[in-house]
């Protein structure tokens, strides 16, 4: 049966003849699932999804560490994930990969197991997401970037095609680079789209030439920041690169 009698689904939400939805599954209302989508168990999705043909969701993690217990995909709502997309479950039992509401995820890509994607992100075709990597509000990647596990991707950055991210990005900015991620200067249309005002702009632009182009130490830029530019971006930025466990892009 493509539906498990034991799914719930909510009102008027369309699934496919052609799709399958296994038992232990939520789907809210009104979402609608194209031809052979597959939904796993323990997968849960809110309101408003659209699940375009070929997608798989709650899959198997790609880990070698994983034994075959109980995990989750837990997505949010107003979600769109275009074709041939996969998204896994958590690695370790009752451990869950996370997507929050709003994102535009495009095609044929992964986003791997245990990842926190939040919300209102665009994920462009053939961008491969490693496991335990977390995108913050409003970024963007674009088309084949690769994303290295336990990376952190800050809110409205917005990442090259093809890039390589093996460090972590502060929020804000533009990133690229297929050997190693580099910082390219201000997200000005994804700051400007998000409502930004031209002051908060000015703001940030400072903030850039303290990180990346005063040539002071790290810590020192990070203090200069806080004291001459304190504006609530630019002390979330500050925030953002002194959690950084892997370590942040710079020039």
């Amino acid at each position: 049966m493509p539906v498990d009698p034991s799914a719930i689904v909510g009102p008027r939400t369309r699934i496919s003849d052609l799709a399958v939805v296994e038992a232990d599954v939520v789907i809210g209302a009104d979402c609608v699932l194209e031809p052979y989508v597959y939904v796993k168990r323990w997968t849960t999705l809110g309101d408003r999804n659209e699940i375009s043909a070929g997608t798989v969701l709650g899959t198997d993690p790609l880990d070698k560490a994983f034994a075959g217990g109980r995990s989750y995909l837990r997505i949010g709502n107003d979600n769109k994930i275009r074709e041939h997309f996969t998204i896994s479950r958590g690695t370790k039992p009752e451990s869950e990969t996370r997507i929050g509401d709003g994102n535009f995820i495009m095609t044929a890509g992964h986003i791997a197991h245990n990842c926190v994607i939040r919300n209102n992100t665009v994920i462009c075709s053939n961008v491969l997401i490693a496991g335990y990597v977390e995108v913050e509000d409003q970024a963007f990647l674009s088309g084949g970037a690769l994303v290295h596990q336990f990376g952190k991707i800050g809110r409205l950055a917005m990442v090259s095609g093809n890039a390589r991210v093996n460090l972590d990005l502060p929020p804000f900015f533009t990133y690229a680079g297929t050997d190693e991620i580099r910082p390219r200067g201000l997200n000005l249309v994804g700051l400007r789209r998000a409502g930004f005002t031209a002051e908060q702009i000015i703001a940030l632009k400072q903030t850039y030439k303290l990180l990346y182009l005063s040539k002071l130490k790290l810590d020192d830029a990070l203090r200069c920041i806080e004291t001459s530019v304190g504006t609530p971006e630019a002390l979330q930025l500050v925030r953002f690169v002194r959690s950084s466990e892997r370590g942040v892009a710079r020039i």
